[in-house]
């Protein structure tokens, strides 16, 4: 076997498949064993395959005035250069440094795929490790194999969780008084204290729906005063960072959104069952820096009210409720629906015991349900609960005993960040409490003392500036 020097390093000619400058009968592959280095071009006359390129650069590889395409394997010891006015493409099905590259110089631009959040589901094609740039939310994205999650700005690291996490409750019961329902207020989620006053509603909003992105808060439907027969249709939203009245966002399709759940994601606010004298099955949704009416979204599994519901980036949860004409009455699982693509909800798992009326909050990877009625509300005795419990909501399943409240109550409101939950008010017969109460989403264990709010406040709606739903998108 002849051995050819070129430069520094030397290769081998195996099994003389082909001669450099001849013209014999090797047509076959160009077979290198060893080590090639060349500190000058290598040109190759005719046409040339090669299936990898392995050791052939030492230091780096300079793509400059011109486009480079790898349509195989390549590798490279150095850096891999990208001067401006070229481009570099790697071919599909090919890879660029198998294992890893260390290191891409790129000189002046770079470009990512670009698309809606539409384009990012199931069928696009997007393997994990996938970085792109979302034209819906204005950010990069990378998907993690189950989720897409956003890149973490250093102003968002500098701001959590002690700036971000203002929370905002709107409407419901006060006191005495059932019909006092048009009242905002707010705190913040990692400082220990009392509520103070936001603004007000246009109209009274009793067992509505709640929901918001970083920047909105809305609440939907519900019953006002004073006739607590009428459900109302309408939508109001607020801005989170500054304190005002409520503003006109749209309507429900139907005024059969009373005891309804709400949820989100960064963008999409979705309101699920709720129904007065008769139940909904109904799910609808809104784009939630876009005013206008809500649209249909799905089904739930069944018809059902006084339903609470919670979130993550990708998927929304809605979690007890009850229809009395039902044999069971009070539901005993968990719907889940992909709040990016509209359809009907799916069964996620079982709660650890039957009630409704909880309060919802949720990081972006725990969902965190407490209290509750735990009987049918026609019973001669309401029983309200104590319990807390949780799931992971990225893996369907059961959900968990998580600790107990301070003090039993139904219908109290949810808010949270990515660190705390708060549990505020709720129906403590035979009126309401303005207790705040708190727990750490990733532990278990007893809420503990938060503060109170302005009233002995229950059925009330909220959202946060940094709730579950917006820890990635």
């Amino acid at each position: 076997m002849a051995t050819f020097r070129v430069g520094v390093g030397s290769f081998n000619i195996k099994d003389s498949a082909v001669g450099i400058g001849t013209e014999t009968t090797g047509h076959g592959n160009l077979k290198v064993e060893g080590t090639l280095k060349v500190s000058t071009n290598l040109d190759v006359l005719g046409v040339s395959t090669f299936t990898r390129y392995s050791g052939f650069n030492a230091d780096e590889v300079k793509v400059t005035n011109r486009d480079l395409t790898l349509s195989g394997e390549y590798s490279t010891t150095g850096d891999i250069v990208v001067d401006d006015g070229a481009s570099l493409t790697v071919g599909l099905g090919s890879t660029a440094c198998v294992g890893a590259v260390e290191c891409i110089s790129v000189k002046h631009h770079f470009s990512v795929p670009v698309g809606d959040t539409a384009q990012r589901d199931g069928t696009s094609g997007y393997g994990e490790g996938t970085v792109r740039y979302n034209t819906d939310l204005g950010t990069m994205e990378f998907f993690n194999g189950s989720e897409w999650k956003q890149f973490t700005y250093i102003a968002d690291i500098q701001n959590s969780p002690s700036t971000m996490g203002r929370a905002v409750i709107m409407g419901g019961a006060s006191g005495p008084s059932p019909f006092k329902g048009n009242e905002i207020q707010f705190f913040q989620i990692m400082t220990l204290g009392n509520s103070e006053d936001f603004g007000d509603l246009i109209e009274s909003h009793q067992y509505a729906a709640g929901s918001g992105s970083k920047t909105r808060g809305i609440i939907a439907g519900g019953y006002s005063a004073p006739d607590s027969n009428y459900s109302q249709p309408r939508i109001e939203y607020i801005t989170i960072a500054s304190k005002g009245d409520g503003i006109t966002f749209g309507e429900l399709s139907s005024s059969h959104f009373r005891n309804s759940g709400g949820a989100s994601s960064s963008t999409r606010g979705l309101f699920f069952g709720g129904g007065h004298p008769s139940y909904y099955n109904t799910i609808e949704f809104v784009e939630i820096q876009t005013l206008g009416d809500a649209l249909d979204f799905g089904d739930l599994n069944s018809q059902k009210m006084i339903i609470r519901c919670t979130a993550s980036p990708t998927r929304a949860f809605a979690r007890g409720g009850f229809h009395p004409s039902n044999d069971s009455k009070v539901s005993s699982q968990i719907d889940m629906v992909t709040i990016a693509s509209k359809g009907n909800a799916i069964k996620f798992g079982d709660p650890t015991q039957r009630t409704y009326g909880m309060a919802a909050c949720a990081n972006n990877i725990r969902a965190i349900y407490a209290g509750g009625y735990s009987n049918h509300p026609d019973s001669s005795v309401i029983a309200t609960s104590k319990t807390i419990e949780y799931f992971t909501m990225a893996s369907e399943g059961d959900a968990i005993d998580f600790g107990d409240l301070m003090i039993a109550k139904a219908s109290p409101c949810g808010n949270s960040n990515q660190v705390r939950g708060v549990i505020s008010g709720g129906y403590v017969a035979p009126t309401g409490t303005n207790s705040m109460e708190f727990i750490t989403i990733t532990t278990t264990g007893a809420a503990q003392d938060f503060g109170d709010l302005i009233d002995t406040d229950f059925r009330m709606a909220g959202t946060s500036d940094s709730h579950g739903g917006l820890g990635g998108y």
